[in-house]
């Protein structure tokens, strides 16, 4: 998967949504960990982050990243909705 952007994330890849206010972390797949992030609160999902099995590359950047941010995680809330 050399060079996948977040549109070419599998669902069935491993992830875990962690917290920064330390709450337990979700660890499954990328579509529960999008379908959980759905169900949070606005407050939640701003301290949410998704740890990924296999980086991806972000646009505009030259490296890629573990580390999914609450509007990248957003992005694939849309996508899992939009394909749902």
């Amino acid at each position: 998967m050399a060079g996948a952007t977040l549109a070419e994330i599998p669902w069935d890849q491993a992830a875990t949504m962690i917290d920064l206010e330390g709450r337990v972390p979700i660890i499954g797949t990328i579509r529960e960990c999008a379908l959980h992030f759905t169900l949070y609160k606005p407050h939640a999902r701003e301290n949410a982050r998704l740890l990924l099995t296999v980086p991806v590359h972000r646009e505009g950047r030259a490296t890629r990243t573990w580390l999914l941010e609450p509007a990248e995680i957003a992005v694939l809330a849309a996508r899992l909705k939009e394909e749902e």
